[in-house]
């Protein structure tokens, strides 16, 4: 990180910047509501902590936390396809902007005491040789009591491109046998456990296996309420026709190098995405945007 970058963007009593033990840049954001952390790999949030609880965003402790490579937990941002390419398996799940570096555009303290910072991702010479067109990624996070993510994608091109997207939420819970997840029954979803059986449930998710369900046609709002952390997260979003919910469990925990054989009990993600049946065809000049809010409230 240069010297530069942290005399442009640190904010007094907000907003300082630094490398951190692997010697990638961070953001860390410390004002009236919450705490933050954001890198600049991926501009990827790892951490959101309003003052009066635990932490809202789930980080492995086995991150590799390496240039190039994504980091376990918070939230990436999955960009231009979601899962595997669909005709190259040598490219990399969830595409390549979370394993890119970004750059910081802008810092602010607001008025209300929330903190902006903006980052941004252009196309280049490295992203055309594997997605050939032109883009450019804005993403601006906004800390304060609510987390609030908004992703925009701009076509400068000539001719319009197709993408799917996602903000790859992981949450932290106390404990995910126990939590239920309000808003999506009686919602469609592609079940990537039953060979993407399209299925659909009445009442509330529980997780009791491993769970990777694309949920389909929905703008709902989702709340997962945690007994042990005694609290409600609750996820908006906008802008977005999809959900997942994904947890995995003991034996695929275990088959990942970046993620601790027993941390699954310890979180859950509930995505904000567009993808499968939704995903997006931006014409030349157009744009959209992705927005997720994520909030504490208690339990009734």
């Amino acid at each position: 990180m240069s010297i530069d970058l942290a005399q442009c963007f640190a904010l007094p009593d907000h907003l300082t910047i630094a490398n951190d033990a692997h010697g990638l840049p961070h953001i860390t954001v410390h004002n009236r509501h919450a705490t933050a952390e954001v890198y600049l790999l991926g501009a990827q949030v790892t951490r959101f902590q309003p003052h009066a609880g635990p932490p809202v965003l789930w980080l492995s402790a086995k991150s590799l936390f390496q240039s190039g490579k994504p980091i376990r937990g918070g939230v990436p941002i999955c960009w231009p396809w979601f899962g595997p390419h669909a005709s190259d398996s040598s490219l990399p799940v969830h595409g390549f902007v979370r394993s890119r570096d970004w750059t910081l555009e802008e810092t602010a303290a607001l008025s209300d005491g929330r903190t902006r910072v903006v980052l941004s991702l252009k196309s280049d010479e490295h992203t055309l040789r594997v997605w050939p067109h032109d883009f450019v990624l804005r993403y601006t996070i906004t800390v304060g009591a609510t987390l609030d993510l908004d992703l925009r994608i701009d076509n400068p091109g000539t001719a319009p491109f197709t993408c799917a997207e996602a903000l790859h939420t992981y949450l932290t819970v106390g404990d995910v046998r126990q939590i239920a997840i309000s808003g999506l029954s009686d919602t469609t979803y592609v079940d990537r456990m039953r060979q993407s059986q399209r299925l659909s449930d009445s009442g509330d998710v529980t997780i009791t296996a491993e769970t990777d369900r694309v949920y389909l046609g929905t703008t709902a709002t989702c709340t997962v309420n945690d007994p042990l952390l005694q609290r409600r997260l609750v996820i908006a979003k906008e802008n977005s026709l999809a959900t997942v919910v994904w947890n995995p469990w003991i034996a695929k925990a275990k088959a990942m190098a970046d993620f601790g054989d027993d941390e699954w009990p310890g979180m859950l993600c509930v995505e904000t995405l567009n993808a499968l049946d939704h995903v997006l065809t931006i014409p030349p000049g157009g744009s959209h945007h992705l927005v997720a809010h994520i909030a504490i409230a208690s339990l009734p």
